[in-house]
C-alpha cells in the first residue's frame, strides 16, 4: 500500500507541480481529522508521512491514568487497556499503538478524500497565483483553448492555469483559432475568494513595450531606455526612446537593419503603425519629435499652476500643408503625442488660418 501511495504522490508532484511534502502534510491532516471522529474528536490520533523514506504511519497516543481517574476512554488509557499493548505499563506513561487505515470506515474515508481534494485545490491555486504574480507586467506565452462565439472572449491556457482575454483587451480586427499560440501581457494578478483573477491584454501599451524589450537586445541590456509609450491598439503606437551610450542610436536599435526588428513587432500587431521617436528632456524638442511624421516649426511652452497640480500646455506651429498630418485622422496623432509627452498640445498652422 505504501509503495502505491507514494507512487501516486510522486505522480501528483510531477503532473501538478505540487511538492510531495506539501501533499503529504495535507493528506496527514485529512487522515487525522477523519480518524478522530472514532475517538469523539479527542486529540489522540496522529499521522506521520515521510515521502523521502516512504514511511506511512497512523497511530493513537493516549496518557495512561490510574483506574480511579479513568473517565474518558477516548482521550485516556487505563492501566488494564495499556496491558494489551505493552508490558508493565505505568501511570503517567503514554500508550501508543498503530491504526489500520483500512478500518476507518466509509464516512472517515470520504472525509479524508474531501479534505485531500481541498488541499490539492488550495495548493494548485497557490501555485497558479505565484506563477502569474511572477509574470505580472510581463509577457507570457498562451494557447487558445476556447473562443466564445457570442462575446468574442478568448480562454487561454497559460502554464498550469488559464485566463480570459476579453474582447476589449484584444487588438481590434484580430482573430483567433483554437490551438493558436500567442503572447499576452499580464496586467494585474489578484487573489480572490473564487481563485486567482488574472487580467491580461494585447491592447495595452505595455504589451508593445515588452515586445520591444524581447526583440531589441539594447533595451534588454539597459543601453536603450523606453521612456514613454502611447497607443491606439490596432492602429498606431508612439514610443519615445533614449540611449545611455552616445555611440548607440536608440531609434536605429529599435528599428533594426532594414526595419527587421520593428517589422517583426508590426507583424505580431497585425500591421499596426509604430512611430519611434527620440526622447528629450527639453519639452519643446520632445513635443516636436512626438508629432512625427509632421514637421514642427515652433513650440511655445506655457505652464500654469493650479490648485492641485501644474498644468502643462503648449502651442505648436506647423506648416499649413502639414496641419492635417500633425493632427492626424480623428485627432489621433495629436492625441497620442499628448499622451506620450504628458503635455496638452494646441496645434495651429503657420499662416494662422485654419481650413474650413
Amino acid at each position: 500500500m505504501n509503495k502505491e501511495f507514494f507512487e501516486a504522490v510522486a505522480l501528483m508532484e510531477k503532473e501538478k507541480g505540487i511538492s510531495a511534502d506539501y501533499l503529504c502534510e495535507k493528506i496527514a491532516d485529512a487522515i487525522v481529522k477523519a480518524a478522530r471522529k472514532d475517538y469523539n474528536g479527542a486529540d489522540v490520533v496522529f499521522c506521520d508521512i515521510d515521502a523521502e523514506n516512504q514511511l506511512f504511519r497512523v497511530y493513537v497516543k493516549k496518557p495512561i491514568v490510574a483506574e480511579e481517574d479513568y473517565v474518558d476512554p477516548f482521550a485516556e488509557a487505563s492501566v488494564e487497556e495499556a496491558k494489551q499493548y505493552m508490558e508493565n505499563p505505568q501511570v503517567g506513561e503514554y500508550l501508543e499503538y498503530d491504526l489500520d487505515t483500512m478500518k476507518f470506515g466509509r464516512i472517515a474515508a470520504q472525509t479524508a478524500k474531501h479534505v485531500i481534494r481541498q488541499g490539492i485545490k488550495e495548493a494548485e491555486r497557490g501555485q497558479v497565483i505565484r506563477e502569474f504574480q511572477s509574470k505580472s507586467q510581463d509577457l507570457v506565452n498562451a494557447k487558445v483553448s476556447r473562443i466564445d462565439p457570442i462575446n468574442g472572449n478568448v480562454t487561454l491556457e497559460i502554464g498550469n492555469g488559464s485566463a480570459v482575454l476579453p474582447k476589449s483587451e484584444q487588438i481590434p480586427g484580430e482573430t483567433f483559432t483554437e490551438g493558436d499560440l500567442i503572447k499576452v501581457y499580464v496586467v494585474e494578478v489578484k487573489d480572490t475568494d473564487r481563485g486567482p483573477r488574472v487580467m491580461i491584454s494585447r491592447s495595452k501599451a505595455g504589451f508593445v513595450k515588452r515586445l520591444f524589450e524581447q526583440e531589441v537586445p539594447e533595451i534588454f541590456d539597459g543601453i536603450v531606455t523606453v521612456n514613454a509609450i502611447s497607443r491606439d491598439a490596432g492602429s498606431r503606437t508612439k514610443m519615445a526612446v533614449s540611449s545611455k551610450d552616445a555611440d548607440v542610436d536608440p531609434q536605429g536599435a529599435c528599428i533594426g537593419q532594414g526595419g527587421s526588428r520593428v517589422n517583426k513587432i508590426v507583424e505580431i500587431l497585425g500591421g499596426e503603425k509604430i512611430d519611434i521617436v527620440k526622447y528629450s528632456e527639453d519639452p519643446a524638442e520632445f513635443i516636436s519629435a512626438a508629432l512625427a511624421p509632421a514637421t514642427v516649426l515652433k513650440v511655445e511652452i506655457s505652464e500654469t499652476d493650479t490648485e492641485d497640480k501644474k498644468k502643462k500646455s503648449c502651442s505648436v506651429t506647423v506648416p499649413d500643408n502639414q496641419l492635417s498630418l500633425a493632427i492626424g485622422n480623428k485627432g489621433q496623432n495629436a492625441r497620442l503625442a499628448a499622451q506620450l509627452t504628458g503635455w496638452n498640445i494646441d496645434i495651429k498652422p503657420e499662416s494662422g488660418f485654419y481650413e474650413g
